[in-house]
């Protein structure tokens, strides 16, 4: 329900518009150098109110680590921390509790619990994700440390795509698609190529002018994975990146490598031949599968992409039922992203970074109890 990970295992607690939220994260090693400054960055790429293309909401998200840190360095055990909520305005929804919003969560937490906190969509709330940004950024600093990175972006919004097959295809990246990546951040919306990105954001503009919501892709890469990371048949590291980025508010389609698009292809020109490198290893040739078969991850980048359908809450007037079943309409006010995925960045990075440290973790222990 509310915990990921088998080995490395975060749980998180806390509503949109509650006192504060937070999360436990146990089984990370001790003795670990965190940067604090490296976490503060990834949760300012996810902060809204930082242009006018995201929510005006604006929260400090100042984390405050409660244990499991001691001098800079993590202790072993469980690491327990907690971001206070501020800019709630609550009263913005005071006319929502009596009626279900299309798109939201209202309905079925209504069904399942029978009891709901209307305020913001309580826990279901995209809010409840800097938690993951926080567990994230502590995952990814170690896999830096392990050589992997990680490399989420933008590659489509609406209509605006961009053509992303050097990034995404290739098995090694020329040193200008590495600064393209390393720059993407910069841009006015996380896509790597800047006049996409001013294009992305133009029909973001028009999107939010019009009083509705845009969906998008974000694709990522992830570089420096060593083979034999996955644990078959039911835990496969494909099978849990799907849970994982499935479990994002909004999230709405995920595939690995070609994905769909293979369903469409022969063997012939789907299969990636394995080939013989000058310093006597063996590498893909292509990477079709997106570095993983089996379920298993094969040494070359992991790539995928995930698809978020558009922001539920919209100023247009739509249909729908109060909770008694009187037919009524609404149109939302509040502050609200006219596009989710603007955002959905950093978290797709976290929920990545979560994922493949835990399945560090469990290889290790595999190859130590295999040796023992």
């Amino acid at each position: 329900m509310n915990t990921f990970g088998r080995l490395l295992r975060l749980t998180s607690f806390g509503e949109s518009h509650g006192p504060a939220l937070g999360g436990v994260l146990d089984g990370f090693p001790a003795g670990f150098a965190i940067d604090e400054a490296a976490i503060e960055g990834a949760l300012r790429r996810r902060q809204g109110g930082r242009s006018n293309l995201t929510t005006p909401r604006r929260e400090s998200d100042k984390v405050r680590f409660l244990s499991g840190i001691y001098e800079g360095r993590t202790l072993g055990t469980p690491i327990a921390f907690v971001i206070d909520n501020a800019d709630t305005r609550s009263q913005d929804y005071s006319q929502l509790c009596d009626l279900y919003r299309p798109g939201h969560a209202d309905f079925t937490y209504q069904a399942k619990y029978g009891h709901r906190d209307p305020r913001g969509g309580g826990r279901a709330s995209a809010r409840e994700t800097v938690v993951r940004v926080v567990a994230g950024a502590l995952c990814d600093q170690w896999l830096r440390a392990e050589g992997v990175h990680i490399s989420a972006y933008l590659s489509q919004v609406g209509a605006v795509h961009y053509d992303d097959s050097h990034l995404y295809e290739a098995i090694h990246l020329t040193e200008g698609d590495k600064v393209l990546l390393q720059r993407r951040y910069e841009q006015v919306v996380p896509c790597p190529d800047k006049a996409t990105a001013e294009r992305m954001a133009a029909a973001v503009a028009v999107t939010r002018d019009s009083r509705d919501s845009i969906g998008g892709v974000i694709s990522c890469r992830v570089d420096g994975l060593p083979a034999g990371l996955g644990e078959p048949l039911y835990d496969k590291l494909s099978s849990r990146l799907a849970s994982a980025m499935m479990s994002i508010n909004a999230a709405r389609g995920f595939e690995i490598g070609d994905g769909l698009a293979l369903a469409s292809e022969y063997g012939s020109a789907a299969n990636d031949p394995f080939v013989p490198t000058e310093a006597g290893a063996i590498e893909q040739q292509t990477n079709h599968c997106g570095g993983l078969l089996g379920g298993i991850s094969t040494g070359a980048p992991l790539t995928f992409r995930t698809a978020f359908k558009p922001t539920s809450s919209i100023g247009r007037e739509q249909t729908t039922c109060r909770t008694d079943g009187t037919p009524t309409s609404l149109s939302i006010t509040g502050r609200h992203d006219p596009c989710v995925a603007l955002r959905a960045v950093p978290i797709v990075e976290a929920m990545t970074a979560l994922t493949l440290m835990d399945f560090y973790l469990l290889h290790r222990a595999y190859l130590t109890a295999e040796r023992g």
